[in-house]
């Protein structure tokens, strides 16, 4: 299938649909899921077009895995976690909801399930996690 310029991660890329942003490089860019399953529960995307990692080139996928482990490690440390969580779905088959490449990224404690999926963040609270992270990180 081929990549739909009108997903909503395109849009976010794009400027045209807003996040809070964590983090971007040359290559890639993070933010916060607004749907999140834990706290600090944040998205790795490619800046280029791909629809997900079947057809990610291996650049696409090394940028993002190098991001992923540099965000996953700033989220331990944001959250005290004692691990992350990575999702990565392919397909509607494989759980896949949004078409361009991405990666969950959530922090995780023993004994702390994840929250169920589809419940939207209070905002305020989004906002100071994603201050935390940035925080972790430098920034």
């Amino acid at each position: 299938m081929a990549y739909d310029d009108n997903n909503i991660f395109a849009g976010i890329l794009r400027g045209e649909i807003p996040c809070e942003k964590l983090y971007e490089d040359d290559e890639t860019f993070v933010f916060m899921d607004i749907m999140p399953r834990a706290d600090g529960h944040c998205l790795v995307i490619p800046k280029t077009p791909c629809r997900n990692m079947l057809d990610a080139s291996q650049a696409q996928l090394a940028a993002c895995l190098a991001t992923v482990q540099k965000i996953s490690l700033a989220c331990m440390k944001a959250f005290d976690a004692e691990g992350i969580t990575l999702q990565q779905f392919n397909e509607t088959a494989g759980g896949q909801e949004v078409f361009h490449l991405h990666f969950h990224i959530l922090p995780r404690h023993d004994g702390v399930r994840l929250r169920p999926p589809g419940e939207m963040a209070d905002f305020a609270v989004l906002k100071d996690h994603a201050d935390r992270i940035r925080a972790a990180l430098g920034r």
